[in-house]
């Protein structure tokens, strides 16, 4: 058998696919596509880890002038001869990613700016040589490339000035990427300074984009759509394509057929349906797809070992600081809301389709929120169920790994909650060193009332039990003086949760039901008789506990009931 390609794992330079032999699935369609339906200015936003950045690399490699190509051969652009004979390598391409201009002040993230500029510029120092320029246009040039921007003014029209200085010397005018737009914003935002970086890349964009006779066209991708007042003012021909929109929706993520072939290619097709599980459910336009930072990680997982178990990949490498917020500030309404997405439910909304910063720290509590959901779906943590009707969305969350950065999240900030009441928790301490199932119930109702609850709908009943499994576990590892162990192999199955308390030589067993249709007593029965028949007091008796208590919780909602023995 011949030997496969390796897997892009963080691959966002075009030509290593070709060069590395890594396995490509073919978004060259989204070349044709712009060019057929662009504006002067063109927009994607997009969520995090969705192939905006190489997709970006893939334009500058297509248009560049000198482009190698060979490196797209095979691929679904290559067949349309006419089009690559008009528009490959006959461009010049100022490309530039605006993901690392951040600082914990406002200078700081200026003085990356202009490293990254002066980058791009060190690019075209051959036109140093250039007949065609200049003195004046050279000495400029080269206090892009050694990066002298003491003064601000020269830094915001630094680009600007490049792309004039390429145009002069090719006489063709120049193609302008920009990638990850927004993260300055968001970092400005997060550190205190949003109103100068708005004011810069307001300036910057401004005199590159607007009446720029020396652009042919400019694409620019971000996660969220700025409201044009704050960044885009003035700019004529400007063209979005949001989430919601159907051109190019196909070109970020992947499709379900994609998918089944690259699984089918690593000879683990078998694995399709946790796959879909797990990474799909995203809807962009009119297309279904699947997050592709997740396919591809987990596909490597199941390359070394078919059986491998599914993991959160995008919540690793996607901030979830937006999250924590909602939660944080959920009023009564927006938990309520909270609950039923868990659940798998749809809660409708209304979204603002352009965001600012400062409208995310408003007063007005409904504004807050409608801006916090509207952020929310730009970013990937919701997605469409449906097509939107007058603006109204029915947003679900769209998969099994988005769900569990809910709950995983819920249950933190519940355990920090909860451990602030400090006579509350200890009294849940003492409850379960002492076996007191009364005082345990007590307790974990009063804390179940003040969090968020799985409902009663279409979640699976494991995944229920998972929740307030997440929640006790939580609870029970903030008592530095427990042992707890979670899901743990004793006698002849796996208990869901082992508490030793080694200076006591108590041990405790917990089981946890989840009683659907408020059934507690047939719930904590099957718990009970579960610790007794797989004999999970095995483990605790080997290690030397003299006292074992058994827990069988049945939860139901926001409700509990325990018994013990």
């Amino acid at each position: 058998m011949a030997e496969r390609k390796k897997l892009p794992i963080g691959v966002e330079f075009f030509r290593e696919f070709k060069s590395d032999d890594f396995y490509y699935v073919d978004k060259t369609g989204f070349i044709s596509e712009l060019l057929r339906t662009r504006g002067t200015v063109n927009l994607f936003t997009r969520p995090r880890r969705f192939g905006k950045s190489l997709n970006m690399d893939m334009l500058k490699s297509f248009f560049e002038i000198g482009t190698d190509p060979s490196l797209f051969e095979g691929l679904r652009i290559y067949d349309d001869t006419e089009l690559c004979r008009q528009y490959m390598g006959k461009y010049p391409v100022i490309s530039i990613s605006l993901k690392d201009v951040e600082g914990g002040d406002f200078e700081t993230a200026c003085d990356n700016l202009g490293i990254l500029i002066s980058e791009e510029a060190s690019g075209f120092d051959y036109l140093m040589d250039s007949e065609k320029l200049t003195q004046s246009d050279k000495m400029k040039l080269q206090g892009i490339i050694e990066g002298n921007f003491e003064k601000k003014a020269f830094l915001y029209s630094s680009l600007k000035l490049l792309s004039r200085l390429l145009y002069k010397h090719y006489d063709i005018p120049v193609i302008i990427l920009i990638d990850e737009y927004d993260v300055p914003l968001d970092k400005a935002h997060q550190d205190g300074y949003y109103p100068q970086m708005a004011n810069l890349i307001r300036s910057l964009f401004s005199q590159l984009l607007k009446t720029n006779p020396n652009m042919y066209f400019a694409v620019i991708t971000g996660c969220l759509r700025i409201a044009r007042e704050s960044i885009f003012t003035g700019l004529n021909h400007f063209k979005i394509r949001t989430i919601s929109d159907v051109e190019c929706a196909e070109y970020f993520g992947f499709t379900d057929s994609e998918v089944r072939e690259m699984l089918e290619y690593y000879g683990v097709e078998d694995r399709y349906s946790d796959v879909k599980e797990w990474y799909d459910g995203y809807r962009f336009g009119t297309s279904d797809v699947y997050c592709p930072w997740d396919v591809v990680n987990q596909c490597d997982k199941f390359r070394v070992k078919k059986d491998a178990e599914m993991e959160s990949h995008w919540e690793n490498s996607s901030s979830n600081v937006i999250v924590q917020d909602i939660i944080e500030n959920a009023t009564q309404t927006t938990k309520a809301e909270i609950e039923a997405l868990i659940s798998g439910e749809c809660v409708e909304k209304v979204l603002i389709p352009e965001l600012t910063y400062t409208d995310l720290d408003s007063k007005d509590a409904d504004i807050r929120q409608t801006y916090l959901w509207s952020v929310l779906f730009a970013s990937g943590y919701l997605t469409d169920a449906g097509e939107p009707e007058n603006r109204r969305h029915r947003l679900v969350i769209p998969n099994r790994e988005v769900l569990g950065i809910y709950e995983k999240k819920i249950r933190s900030w519940f355990q920090v909650r909860s451990t602030e009441n400090t006579a509350n928790w200890r009294r849940f301490c003492e409850s379960v060193k002492n076996g007191d199932a009364e005082e345990f119930q007590t307790v974990f109702n009063e804390f179940l009332e003040e969090s968020i609850s799985i409902r009663d709908t279409c979640v699976r009943k494991e995944m229920k039990e998972n929740f307030y499994h997440g929640i006790l576990l939580g609870l029970l590892k903030a008592e530095g003086s427990f042992i707890v162990r979670s899901n743990a192999e004793s006698g002849i199955g796996y208990t869901d949760i082992m508490v030793s308390i080694p200076s006591k030589k108590i041990g405790c067993i917990i089981e946890v039901k989840y009683a659907g249709n408020g059934m507690f007593d047939s719930a904590c029965k099957d718990a009970m008789r579960q610790i007794e028949d797989g004999a999970y007091v095995t483990a605790l008796k080997q290690e030397g506990m003299q006292t074992i208590h058994k827990f069988g919780i049945a939860c139901y909602k926001k409700s509990c009931r325990v018994v013990s023995e």
